[in-house]
C-alpha cells in the first residue's frame, strides 16, 4: 500500500488499531474501549486532513498508485468487454484501450488511457502516455461506434501524450488535432470522464464529448503543474504554486464551463472505496446516455459544437 506524506498520521492510527485487534485475539484482553477511542480519533483525523487538502495534495491523490484505472472501472461496471486493437496504419498502442462492452443492458464503446500497477506494466502501457497510433485507434473505434449507433464512454487518465522523437515523427500533433476535429462530428453520444490525470492535449485528444465529467480529486489542465513551473520559474519545485494558479480542479472547471459535473469520491480518494465511485458513475452514465439518445444526430453534433464554442467566451 502506498502512503502519501500527508496521510501518514492516518495510517499510523490504522496500524495501531490493527495491532490492538491482533493482541486482543491472542490474549482475550479487554481492549475494546481503546479500539473504539482510536476509531473515533481516526474518523475525526480523516475529516480534518481530507477536508482541507491543498490543490497540490489533491493532485497527489489523483496520481495515487492504488487509484482505480480505466480497466478497473470497465471490469466493475461492465460485462462482455471485447478489446479491439490497432490503428490500421502503424501499430497497436497499449496505452490506449478500446473495445465494445455491455453496460446495464446497453452496448457501448469504451475508450481510455490505461496506466500500469508495476514497473513492467507501466513500461508496457507507457505510463498512460499514448502515441499517435493510440489516438488514431481511438478515432477508428469512435467511427465504428458511430456506424452501429453505439454510445461512447471515454475514460481520461494521462499525464499527456507521449513526447518522444518517434511519436513526433509519426505525427503526434496531427493525430490529436484530427481527433479534436473529428470527434466534434461523430454522430453518436460521447461521454468523457477524467478519472485521474487529465494532462494537456493528450487528455483532450479523446475528451471532445457531449458531456464531460471529472472525479473529485482528478485534474484537467493544459499542462502539468511541473511543466508549468519549469516554464514560468525554471524550477519544477514550484509545482504546488503552479497547481494553484492553473485552476485545474473540478470546482474551477465547472465555473469555466469546461466540465459538466463532479463525481464525488470517498473520504481519502477513489481507491478507498471504488464501489461507491462506480455506483455514482453508473447512475450518471445511464441518465446522460438516455437523454443524449433522444437527440437526432444533427442536433447532437450541433449541441456538442455549441458546448465547446462557449468555453472562453468573454464580453468586450
Amino acid at each position: 500500500m502506498s502512503i502519501l506524506e500527508f496521510e501518514r498520521p492516518i495510517y499510523e492510527i490504522e496500524e495501531k488499531i490493527h495491532e490492538l485487534r491482533e493482541l486482543g485475539e491472542k490474549n482475550s484482553a479487554g481492549i475494546s474501549p481503546e479500539i473504539k477511542r482510536l476509531h473515533k480519533k481516526l474518523e475525526q483525523l480523516k475529516k480534518d486532513i481530507y477536508g482541507r487538502l491543498s490543490v497540490w495534495q489533491r493532485i497527489q491523490v489523483a496520481r495515487h498508485p492504488d487509484r482505480p484505472y480505466m480497466l478497473d472501472y470497465v471490469r466493475a461496471m461492465m460485462t462482455d468487454f471485447v478489446e479491439l486493437h490497432g490503428d490500421r496504419q502503424f501499430a497497436d498502442d497499449l496505452a490506449m484501450i478500446a473495445g465494445f462492452a455491455m453496460f446495464e443492458g446497453e452496448k457501448v464503446m469504451v475508450i481510455g488511457q490505461q496506466k500500469g500497477r508495476d514497473t513492467n506494466e507501466n513500461i508496457k502501457r507507457n505510463f498512460g502516455c499514448a502515441h499517435p497510433e493510440g489516438y488514431r485507434k481511438a478515432m477508428r473505434m469512435m467511427r465504428m461506434a458511430e456506424k452501429f449507433q453505439v454510445p461512447v464512454l471515454v475514460f481520461v487518465d494521462t499525464p499527456g501524450a507521449y513526447p518522444g522523437v518517434g511519436a513526433e515523427e509519426r505525427g503526434q500533433a496531427q493525430a490529436i488535432a484530427e481527433n479534436l476535429r473529428d470527434m466534434m462530428l461523430i454522430e453518436t453520444p460521447i461521454i468523457a470522464t477524467v478519472i485521474g490525470e487529465g494532462g494537456s492535449g493528450g487528455a483532450l485528444g479523446i475528451g471532445v464529448a457531449d458531456k464531460v465529467f471529472i472525479l473529485q480529486h482528478a485534474y484537467y489542465s493544459v499542462i502539468s503543474p511541473e511543466g508549468c513551473a519549469s516554464i514560468l520559474w525554471r524550477n519544477a519545485v514550484k509545482a504546488p504554486d503552479a497547481a494553484e494558479a492553473l485552476k485545474l480542479m473540478g470546482e474551477d472547471l465547472i465555473k469555466f464551463k469546461v466540465i459538466d459535473g463532479i463525481i464525488p469520491e470517498p473520504l481519502g480518494g477513489a481507491h478507498r472505496d471504488p464501489e461507491v465511485v462506480c455506483q455514482s458513475m453508473k447512475k450518471l452514465f445511464l441518465e446522460n446516455i438516455k437523454a443524449l439518445k433522444t437527440l437526432s444526430p444533427k442536433d447532437l453534433v450541433e449541441q456538442r459544437y455549441q458546448r465547446f464554442r462557449q468555453i472562453g467566451e468573454y464580453l468586450e
